[in-house]
């Protein structure tokens, strides 16, 4: 059950279906962008006890002596933690807690903590990306079946959401630059505290952020994004590639997915890269869709907009992000390392997706809570077919404050059932992410990619 304190009662009425969900919002509405409400939709007021600070901007600019290409200095050194939940006091923060958070508290009661700081609200974006948010807002709309969209480019596509669908798509297209390079892994991590990092070489292209994207042409082209990614280590995997093509009309033509096998040296289609497939060499630990928290056509899930609450989230996790960090230090075992993790208390959207009758998933329902600031999922609870609680993801946010965007550092899944964990984004050892590339399409072709195998 989902926490009601702190639930905006007002927003369940967005939870809406048939034509009246579609609808856009008026001229008035979005003429709250940039006022009561922050460029992207959030509120820029704060909460009734100040614990949540009203939104000023964000960050605007990088600290003294950040150079692109460092892993980023924390922009708040001198913030202390205001206090600790744990598995002795945790009942009594429940209302801010998802059911997964608690559960992780009851699951590993000697180590699992979190360390509370000051609520610092820094999400920013480009002013390009809010100009574009403000002018999607009144002329986005969801495809047939909410399975793509139309209307909207480089911007958040529903800044003032009036469905779960909507909800999702604005995670989906939230900004991370027009393009990236990250270079880093996963580990599977055993109940021991053993793992094997698998890394990767990865380049994403997101033709709906470009700086020259119309609604028209990504319509008629109908790609969203193209991601490539190989595998560099261990040796026994080097070289196994994957090549995805998003379509912003999913009906009209589904995901385009392509693997090289080292073994055959041969590009084979993959139509199975989708929805609860395995993720790549993630040891069961996580599906396809789970990749970036959520990623993929929403069509097999009815999605109810449950409305806005106050929650403890992952926020502004420098210490983690560092390259003082060793991955020995962050692995440890059941959960990442709490004394490197910052939790402050955000405003998120709840948005609960329930399997659709007919349709198969090894999730039966997930429950998905939405920085308000940025769009970016920050809590995933996901429920099996007897609708336990299964699996908990957590994404550990940083502001990339170069370009500037709010993204996750480190995502972690962990198994409830083989209490088990998998972490994503490991690049702490590795170089930092560069968002000043600018790939060509022809990159992201079939042939390509067995270029990129065979090297």
């Amino acid at each position: 059950m989902i926490r009601k304190v702190g639930i905006i009662a007002a927003a369940l009425s967005l939870a809406l279906s048939g034509a009246s969900a579609m609808a856009k919002v008026t001229d008035a509405e979005a003429g709250k962008l940039g006022k009561e409400l922050t460029p992207l939709g959030g509120e820029v007021a704060a909460n009734a006890d100040g614990s949540i600070p009203a939104w000023t901007g964000g960050i605007t600019s990088a600290p003294a002596g950040y150079t692109v290409g460092d892993h980023h200095p924390d922009p708040y050194p001198e913030d202390k933690v205001l206090f600790e939940i744990t598995a002795k006091n945790y009942k009594e923060y429940s209302e801010y807690l998802s059911e997964g958070q608690m559960k992780m508290f009851e699951t590993y009661p000697e180590t699992f903590r979190m360390p509370v700081y000051p609520t610092r609200r820094s999400a920013s974006n480009p002013q390009d990306i809010y100009d574009a948010t403000k002018a999607n807002a009144t002329r986005a709309e969801l495809l047939d079946g909410g399975n793509g969209i139309k209307g909207a480019a480089i911007g958040i596509p529903f800044p003032i959401p009036q469905n779960g669908l909507e909800a999702i798509w604005n995670h989906i297209l939230r900004y991370r630059g027009a393009a990236v390079q990250r270079n880093g892994g996963q580990a599977a991590v055993t109940t021991g505290g053993d793992y094997n990092v698998i890394g990767f070489d990865e380049q994403l292209l997101i033709k709906y952020a470009e700086d020259n994207a119309t609604p028209e042409q990504l319509t008629e082209d109908n790609v969203l994004f193209m991601f490539k990614q190989k595998v560099t280590q261990p040796a026994r995997l080097a070289g196994t590639a994957l090549l995805v093509h998003e379509t912003v009309d999913q009906v009209k033509e589904p995901r385009k997915a392509w693997t090289y096998n080292t073994g055959q040296r041969r590009v084979r289609l993959a139509p199975n890269i989708a929805y609860d497939t395995p993720g790549t060499a993630a040891d069961g630990l996580r599906t396809t869709d789970d990749f970036d928290m959520f990623n993929g056509s929403p069509n097999r899930y009815d999605w109810n907009l449950v409305g806005k609450q106050e929650m403890y989230v992952a926020y502004n996790n420098y210490a983690l992000h560092s390259d003082n960090a060793s991955y020995e230090n962050i692995l440890t075992p059941n959960h990442v390392n709490p004394d490197l993790t910052r939790w402050e208390k955000h405003r998120v959207w709840v948005v609960e997706a329930t399997l659709k009758e007919g349709f198969r998933h090894i999730y039966q329902k997930r429950v998905f809570f939405i920085d308000e600031d940025s769009w970016q999922i920050q809590v995933a609870d996901m429920y099996d077919n007897r609708g336990e609680l299964y699996r908990v993801a957590v994404a550990y946010g940083v502001n990339y404050y170069e370009v500037p965007t709010q993204w996750s550092t480190l995502d972690s899944y962990h198994d409830l059932n083989s209490r088990r964990y998998l972490a994503i984004g490991l690049d702490n050892e590795e170089q930092m992410y560069d968002f000043t590339v600018r790939p060509r399409d022809v990159e992201f072709t079939p042939q390509a990619l067995r270029r990129e195998g065979m090297r």
